[in-house]
């Protein structure tokens, strides 16, 4: 799904702590199906499908048949939106951390 086709806001999709684990458990194996993301939380199996059908419309996870079972995967590549970002952020602060540090240098002369 190409970056202009995703149906939801890549910022959007993360801001629950739920879905930012579900990328988490789907980020440390090839696929899981849905039984298993299920486990770890405290719901049921519409409420887990539900959080995946949104990173799903952000791009964020793939699913595919194999027989009945539905399994999920993370596709990793939206996320890159997100550290382009925070990258800028991180230099913003760099930045002013040195001018900081800086004139703090200059008042102890």
């Amino acid at each position: 799904m190409s970056d202009n086709n995703r149906l939801r806001d890549v910022f959007d999709a993360i801001a629950d702590p739920t879905r930012r684990r579900l990328i988490r458990l789907l980020a440390e194996t090839d696929e899981m199906p849905l039984h298993e993301l299920t486990a770890p939380f405290n719901m049921g199996r519409t409420a887990v499908s539900k959080h995946l059908a949104i990173l799903k419309e952000a791009g964020l996870v793939l699913d595919r048949k194999v027989g009945r079972e539905t399994r999920f995967r993370l596709n990793a590549a939206p996320l890159r939106e997100i550290q382009d970002w925070l990258a800028f952020y991180s230099r913003f602060w760099n930045t002013n951390l040195r001018r900081l540090n800086q004139l703090l240098e200059e008042e102890e002369k």
